[in-house]
């Protein structure tokens, strides 16, 4: 579905939007723009690709002028802009919001007036059941994006807007790997929130799959959901230590807004969610059975899940873990 198509990602100089780019790249698109505000970031991926494809746009998805004219003629969105740092977003609400939520309601805007073909909203499991200012913006993302197509007038709009959720990238930028890797490295304890903390685990190979095979199956106000597993604190504590060298660790507390566990589809979630192959999916409560399986025909109810949390799904091995570390950047 990519062959000849023009893309744009908004905070495409971020680790997903690099990779995604790479991705891309491969395939026959005809154009793709990296929109976003970090013009040294856009410098050195601009020498690192070297590709004729890649248009470099400065632009804020705040500004809603500059991203109306930077979609001109755009047939797919990836909108991966986001402030994130849980901490910083908890001492800096407003500006989360800024970004967050009121700048994917720019970017719903500028699609449905350049009328786009495709519009992607990149979430998180952060969205799910939020505690922290984060969490509750990237919720907002989601419920805007999965309720944009409600107010588009069919015969003048052709853009399907859907989001994605998953969990924490291995290895992308603020992860623990690079994090635990560096002080392993430099000889220092590492620095554990909670001995009991889990996550979920996917590789950006694997997001970048989940992403486009998505995509290609989207009709549109779906949230698409990965079937992952998920890791412990101490066993990716402990695989780095077998790469790198056991220098010891310590307990620091968990920081303001995060969880012990993360969910990515909750209990009150689960009674709209359907299993399609690899990944879940969440539709809206107004559509029916009926037209649910009219749209996906190999589609089936989920049953006999009550929540589907990073504490209740089968654990990668210390081994996989190295595996996966092993065959990352860091």
């Amino acid at each position: 579905m990519f062959d000849g198509k023009k893309i744009l990602i908004t905070g495409g100089t971020g680790s997903l939007g690099q990779a995604l780019t790479k991705r891309l790249l491969e395939m026959n698109v005809s154009s793709i723009r990296v929109f976003s505000r970090n013009e040294s970031k856009q410098v050195s991926m601009e020498s690192k690709f070297h590709d004729d494809r890649l248009r470099f746009l400065i632009g804020d998805v705040r500004d809603l002028p500059r991203l109306t004219t930077a979609l001109e003629d755009v047939d797919v969105v990836f909108h991966a802009a986001a402030l994130k740092h849980v901490p910083l977003i908890e001492y800096n609400p407003f500006e989360a919001i800024k970004t967050n939520v009121i700048g994917t309601q720019n970017v719903i805007e500028a699609c449905t007036k350049q009328n786009v073909g495709v519009a992607v909203g990149v979430g998180t499991d952060k969205a799910v059941s939020p505690i922290n200012a984060y969490g509750a913006t990237k919720l907002l993302m989601e419920k805007l994006f999965v309720t944009a197509n409600n107010y588009l007038n069919p015969s003048r709009h052709k853009t399907k807007f859907f989001a994605l959720r998953y969990g924490n990238v291995l290895g992308s930028s603020g992860s623990v790997i690079p994090k635990f890797t560096e002080q392993s490295k430099m000889r220092q304890k590492i620095s554990i929130t909670d001995p009991a903390m889990t996550r979920f685990s996917i590789t950006m190979d694997e997001a970048l799959d989940f992403i486009l095979e998505s995509t290609s199956l989207a009709k549109g106000t779906e949230i698409f959901v990965p079937k992952l597993k998920a890791y412990s604190i101490m066993d990716v504590k402990k695989a780095v230590e077998d790469i790198n060298g056991d220098h010891g660790h310590e307990v620091i507390g968990i920081r303001a807004g995060e969880k012990i566990h993360e969910t990515l589809i909750n209990n009150d979630e689960m009674r709209f969610a359907w299993e399609l192959g690899n990944k879940y999916v969440i539709f809206s409560p107004f559509k029916n059975e009926d037209y649910i399986k009219a749209q996906y025909p190999k589609i089936k109810k989920t049953k006999n899940l009550e929540s589907y949390s990073s504490n209740e799904v089968e654990l990668l091995t210390v081994n996989e873990l190295k595996e996966k570390i092993s065959k990352s950047a860091f």
